[in-house]
């Protein structure tokens, strides 16, 4: 017989077990066959029943206050017991628990049964495992997914993926998904950050995200393309505009020989004028930088008007020296300047106003190579009157005044040779 406690609330309940019942009836049958033998009268089978119940009665005493406390905690859940079994397996065979190689038992099944004893038993439950690299069963005795990944040495950190969720109570037969983050950078349309994630695509990792393309947007590598450790995915931002603007339509400069100019001498018949256009554009934009412009329409607003310059063609037969005496020649480095030159006040260092004098033929030289005042020829310019100074005129240099910034710029810089007259 065994007390059973926190089986009914707030009641203790006694087990006769079937070996306990058998014993107890054949003493009974054999007190009763001794006694009828020797008695044989009604008085004395009175005094003989009450003897056998008292004598029963201090047995039972007996028998029920030698029984030992037992806590025993069955997957969890605990129940008190009163028992005289010898072993932790006679006590699991009382309560009908099967033990199997892969339960946790706590003390081993060989463990003597004493007085006050904790008894604990899980059963144990097959669990399939699944990660990135490998799928297996295990056997488990684990209450929660939370307990069982931390009995297989798996630790989760808050961006991995684990699947029933770790509070979940583990069950039989259930699977256990588990896929680790890893890190990688995002660059979404130029803003870069470090994140974490579980996917195998780029396409899966943009869902993850939560990151919508665009149509024109475009992804490095590709959405099918595989998302790997510390690697990086760019996601381009692609915009098309259109854009409308007005812009000078640059003049042509004519050239017209001229018969009548000396040879290397030019004159403006017509001043140029840049004309206006509006231009239609389309703009593609990647991550907000133009990378291209396509034109799309175009309409004059103002025509322009090319730039005639008559050409000196006359050959120079004679130089004409002052005073009967000839020039002197050297070879200098000619380049040219206008009078809105960056620098330029357009009045020289003999006080002649350029701007008033747009046609005027004029250089800047050093002094102390030719005066100021001197009248010089200049291959392919002309005569002209060394009128003006420069800081960068020093030695045999020399700048030739041209009104035309545009034409100044044609003459770049040259050797030429000049003679010197006065």
């Amino acid at each position: 017989m065994r007390k059973v406690e926190g089986l009914t609330a707030g009641k203790i309940v006694y087990i006769i077990t079937r070996r306990e019942k058998e014993a107890f009836f054949i003493g009974i049958h054999n007190m009763k066959n001794l006694f009828s033998k020797l008695v044989n009268t009604k008085k004395l089978s009175i005094i003989i029943a009450s003897f056998i119940v008292l004598l029963f009665s201090a047995g039972f005493i007996t028998y029920e206050t030698t029984k030992k406390s037992v806590t025993l905690s069955l997957n969890g859940d605990e129940r008190v017991l009163k028992t005289h079994a010898a072993t932790v397996q006679d006590l699991l065979d009382e309560a009908d628990i099967s033990l199997k190689s892969k339960d946790y038992l706590f003390p081993s099944k060989d463990s003597r049964v004493t007085d006050n004893l904790e008894v604990v038993w899980k059963s144990a439950k097959q669990v399939q495992l699944s990660t990135v690299n490998e799928e297996k069963t295990i056997w488990t005795t684990a209450s929660t997914v939370k307990e069982f990944l931390k009995e297989q040495n798996i630790t989760i950190n808050e961006y991995d993926q684990v699947k029933p969720k770790p509070s979940t109570v583990l069950q039989k037969s259930m699977n256990v998904v588990v896929n680790k983050a890893f890190p990688l950078t995002l660059n979404d349309g130029g803003v870069v950050k470090e994140v974490w994630s579980t996917s195998t695509t780029v396409a899966d990792f943009l869902k993850q995200q939560g990151i919508t393309l665009a149509e024109l947007d475009r992804v490095e590598p590709g959405l099918d393309s595989t998302v790997l450790e510390n690697g990086m995915v760019n996601v381009i931002r692609v915009e098309k505009v259109t854009d409308v603007v007005e812009e000078p339509l640059s003049f042509a400069v004519v050239t017209q020989k001229d018969d009548n100019l000396d040879k290397g001498s030019e004159k403006v018949l017509t001043p140029g004028q840049e004309g206006l256009v509006s231009r239609e554009y389309e703009i593609i934009k990647e991550n907000g930088q133009e990378v291209s412009r396509t034109v799309l329409n175009e309409t004059v607003i103002k025509d322009k008007v090319d730039q005639v310059v008559a050409v000196g063609a006359k050959e120079i037969a004679e130089i004409a020296s002052r005073g009967g005496e000839s020039g002197r020649e050297m070879y200098v480095t000619a380049t040219a300047y206008t009078a809105s030159c960056s620098g330029c006040s357009g009045t020289t260092a003999t006080g002649l106003n350029l701007h008033a004098n747009p046609n005027a033929k004029v250089i800047a030289v050093d002094p102390s190579v030719i005066p100021l005042g001197s009248k010089v020829y200049v291959e392919g310019y002309g005569y002209a009157v060394a009128s003006d100074t420069g800081g960068a005129i020093k030695g045999n240099k020399i700048d030739v005044f041209i009104s035309s910034k545009q034409a100044a710029y044609q003459w770049g810089r040259k050797t030429v040779k000049i003679k010197v007259l006065d």
